[in-house]
């Protein structure tokens, strides 16, 4: 995932981060509520490399479809300015 600048320079884009400001962990599935991520990938998150954060995407996606497979209790929204 990268753009070329005006200067033909490949630039790297930021992977948005999934946290759409709903925090809290459900005790059962040790997932967040509202971006579904474990408190590891949630902690790792800042720090982690692009192909780390595509890999966690991928994650939640799968938990999305297995843990709400009609879509609609996480709306399938990811919103990018927290960098939980």
């Amino acid at each position: 995932m990268s753009t070329t600048s005006p200067g033909g320079l490949q630039v790297p884009q930021p992977v948005a981060s999934p946290c759409i400001n709903i925090c809290r962990m459900d005790e059962q599935t040790g997932l967040c509520l509202g971006c579904l991520r474990t408190i590891g990938e949630i902690a790792m998150w800042s720090r982690a490399t692009a192909d780390q954060r595509l890999q966690i995407l991928l994650a939640i996606e799968r938990r999305r479809v297995e843990h709400d497979p009609l879509g609609g209790a996480w709306g399938g929204e990811l919103r990018g300015e927290c960098e939980r």
